[in-house]
């Protein structure tokens, strides 16, 4: 994935419409995630327009983001039934 980083990206955010709008906003960058926290593989300019994105659509008062950078280092771990990734250099979303 040249070029892309791992993120974890997660939000807490008060209002139905704002939540609505950051789980689809969130979701168009994730390879994967549940409820609120999503693993995202970003490019520098993917990163800035994330956070572009969730700064204009949360009240910066009441809600919250974080973003997150995983260190390429670690191994991949798997719960259950999970398969882990065979190469890492490329997924599949679908």
């Amino acid at each position: 994935m040249s070029g892309r980083l791992l993120y974890l990206a997660s939000y807490d955010v008060c209002e139905d419409d704002r939540l609505r709008a950051a789980l689809a906003c969130v979701r168009a960058y994730a390879t994967g995630g549940q409820k609120s926290v999503h693993e995202v593989w970003l490019t520098a300019a993917e990163k800035g327009e994330l956070l572009l994105a969730m700064s204009l659509l949360l009240n910066l008062r009441e809600d919250s983001f974080l973003l997150i950078r995983l260190d390429p280092r670690q191994r991949v771990h798997t719960l259950g039934i999970a398969i882990p990734p065979s190469n890492p250099d490329w997924f599949y979303v679908g």
